[in-house]
C-alpha cells in the first residue's frame, strides 16, 4: 500500500494551522493589555500607543479572517483533487486554442495562466480591505484606487512577461539535467537572482516608484562622511517617494561589489526630527554591510537552495508521490509544487532558524552603530519608527520569536542602554 503523502500534507498544514492560531490568539491577547511595556513607559507617548493598539488589533483581526480562507482554501484544493483537475483542464484548452498539449512547457505555461487569475482574483478582496479600509482607517494608506490597479496590472505584466522565459528554462533544465540536476538547477536560480539584483532596482523599480537624488545639503554630506569613514564604495544616494502609497517609513541599501546605493524613503526623512537620527539608522544598514550580514544570508540562501534542489532531484520520479496527489503523469511543474508541500515541515524549522540568526544580526547592527556614536540618536530613531509606523508595542515573546526576523523594540533598546563591556 502506498503511503498517503497527500494525507500527510494536508494533516500537517492543519497542525501548523492550529499551532500558528495558537501563537496568534497569544499575540491577540499581548496586544490587548491596556499599558505600555515599562522599558517604554515615558519613551512612547500614550497617544501614539493608543494607535499603535488600535492598528495592531485591527490587522489582527483581519489575519484571523485570512488564514481561516486561505486554509480552507489550500487544505480543499489538495484533499479534493483540485490541482489535477486543473491540470487536464488546461489541457484541454491548449487543444482548443490549436496548439500542441503534449508540449509541456505549453500546457504548464496554460495551467499557470489559469492559476495566476485564480490567486488574483481570490487575493483581491483581501488587499484591497487591507489597504482600504485598516490602512486608510489608520492614516497610512495613501494610494488612489487608480494607483492601485495600476500597479496591479503592471505586476500581472512583468509576471506575463519574465514567468514563461523562467518556468521554460527551468523545464529544459529538468528534461536535460541528468545527474547533475541539482547542480545545473541551482545554477540557473544562481544567475537568475544576480540578474534580478541587478535589473530590478533599475528597470522595475522605477516603474512603481520614483526614485531621485537626495538633495544637497547638511543631510547628504553626513552619509557620505560616514560611508567613507567605513570604506563603504557608495555610488548613489536616492530618495524614493514611498508617501504616494504610503506612509510607512524605511531605509534599504543595495548593489555589488564597488557599486552600492543607498535609498531613503521621503516618509523617513519627513518623520524624524533631525539628521542625526537618519544617519544613525543607516549606520546600522552600513553594520550589516560592514559585519557581512548581507553576505552570510546570500550564501545561506545559496545552500538552502541547493538542499531544496537535490531533494527534489531524490522525489521527482516517485511514481508513488504523484499519485498520491491525483496526477498519473509527472510534469516538472507539479513535481516542484508537490515536492514543496512535502517539505514544509522541515521549511518552518528553517524559517525559524534564520529569523534567530536575523534577530542576532540586528542587535549586531545596533551594536555597530553604537560603537560609532551613534547609541542616541540610533535609540531615538528606533523610536520613533516604531512610533510613526504604529509597530506593536506589546509582544508575546513565543509570538516574536517564532515570526520576528527583527527583535521587538523593548529588547533593542535595552541593548543599547546595557553598558560597553570593557577590555582587559
Amino acid at each position: 500500500m502506498a503511503f498517503p503523502y497527500m494525507e500527510a500534507v494536508v494533516g500537517f498544514m492543519i497542525l501548523m494551522y492550529i499551532f500558528e492560531t495558537y501563537l496568534d490568539m497569544r499575540q491577540h491577547a499581548a496586544l490587548k493589555l491596556p499599558t505600555l511595556p515599562k522599558t517604554l513607559v515615558g519613551v512612547i507617548s500614550q497617544e501614539k500607543f493608543e494607535k499603535s493598539r488600535a492598528y495592531s488589533l485591527d490587522k489582527s483581526h483581519f489575519h484571523f479572517v485570512h488564514e481561516l480562507v486561505t486554509i480552507l482554501m489550500d487544505s480543499a484544493i489538495l484533499f479534493f483533487g483540485v490541482l489535477p483537475w486543473f491540470w487536464k483542464k488546461s489541457g484541454e484548452f491548449v487543444v482548443l486554442a490549436g496548439l500542441n498539449a503534449e508540449n509541456e512547457i505549453i500546457h504548464t505555461l496554460a495551467f499557470l495562466a489559469g492559476v495566476m487569475v485564480w490567486s488574483q482574483v481570490t487575493d483581491l478582496p483581501f488587499s484591497l480591505y487591507s489597504t482600504f479600509v485598516i490602512e486608510s482607517r489608520h492614516g497610512f494608506n495613501k494610494q488612489t484606487v487608480w494607483l492601485f490597479f495600476r500597479d496591479l496590472f503592471k505586476g500581472i505584466c512583468l509576471a506575463v512577461i519574465l514567468g514563461p522565459l523562467i518556468v521554460s528554462a527551468i523545464i529544459v533544465i529538468v528534461q536535460k539535467g541528468g545527474p547533475y540536476l541539482a547542480i545545473y538547477l541551482w545554477g540557473f536560480m544562481f544567475a537568475l537572482s544576480l540578474v534580478m539584483m541587478t535589473l530590478y532596482p533599475i528597470l522595475i523599480a522605477p516603474l512603481f516608484n520614483k526614485f531621485t537624488p537626495l538633495p544637497d545639503g547638511e543631510l547628504r554630506v553626513k552619509i557620505e562622511k560616514l560611508a567613507s569613514f567605513l570604506n563603504f564604495p557608495l555610488k548613489k544616494l536616492f530618495v524614493v517617494d514611498g508617501s504616494t502609497r504610503s506612509s510607512h517609513s524605511n531605509a534599504y541599501m543595495y548593489g555589488f561589489f564597488k557599486n552600492k546605493r543607498i535609498v531613503l524613503y521621503d516618509t523617513l526623512i519627513q518623520q524624524c526630527k533631525n539628521d542625526e537620527e537618519i544617519v544613525a539608522v543607516i549606520a546600522h544598514e552600513l553594520g550589516h554591510w560592514k559585519l557581512n550580514h548581507t553576505m552570510y544570508s546570500f550564501i545561506a540562501v545559496q545552500i538552502l537552495t541547493f538542499l531544496q534542489f537535490g531533494g527534489y532531484t531524490l522525489v521527482r520520479n516517485s511514481s508513488d508521490l504523484f499519485q498520491s496527489f491525483g496526477f498519473d503523469t509527472q510534469p516538472v511543474l507539479i513535481g516542484l509544487i508537490i515536492f514543496q508541500h512535502t517539505v514544509i515541515p522541515l521549511q518552518h524549522l528553517v524559517s525559524f532558524a534564520l529569523n534567530l540568526v536575523s534577530r542576532s544580526f540586528e542587535f549586531q547592527a545596533d551594536a555597530f552603530g553604537k560603537k560609532l556614536g551613534y547609541a542616541a540618536p540610533l535609540r531615538a530613531g528606533l523610536v520613533k519608527l516604531q512610533e510613526e509606523n504604529l509597530s506593536a508595542m506589546n509582544t508575546d515573546p513565543w509570538y516574536s520569536a517564532y515570526h520576528y526576523s527583527h527583535p521587538p523594540l523593548v529588547e533593542r533598546l535595552a541593548a543599547l542602554d546595557e553598558p560597553d563591556k570593557k577590555e582587559d
